[in-house]
């Protein structure tokens, strides 16, 4: 499991990326989001396809906001600013090309 940001504990299950596998090119995770979370602003250095398979993910940028329901997605490109929340919790997929870092991601703090 990797450690997650926000207001609320996520759950994240890497199964590809630096975390489960030492893969630095992609990493694919699954996220079990609650009511309510949401975490600060980022510009990672990488792209993020995100799929939802449940609830609802809002995608804040600076053109707007999305919302994100089952079986829809939305791809997040790299310094692209972003914010991601769950107002009524939610699951969903996190591919991300290059893979995910601390490093890569740089949240606002």
């Amino acid at each position: 499991m990797v450690e997650s940001a926000g207001n609320l504990p996520k759950r994240i299950d890497e199964f590809v990326g630096r975390a489960s596998t030492g893969e630095a090119a992609v990493s694919i995770a699954r996220m079990t989001s609650p009511a309510g979370w949401a975490e600060p602003a980022q510009a990672p250095d990488f792209d993020e396809y995100t799929l939802v398979l449940a609830g609802r993910l809002i995608v804040e940028h600076d053109g707007g906001r999305l919302e994100v329901g089952p079986g829809e997605a939305v791809h997040s490109r790299s310094g692209e600013r972003v914010r991601y929340s769950t107002p009524d919790g939610a699951e969903y997929v996190a591919v991300c090309l290059p893979a995910f870092s601390p490093e890569s991601v740089h949240r606002d703090d």
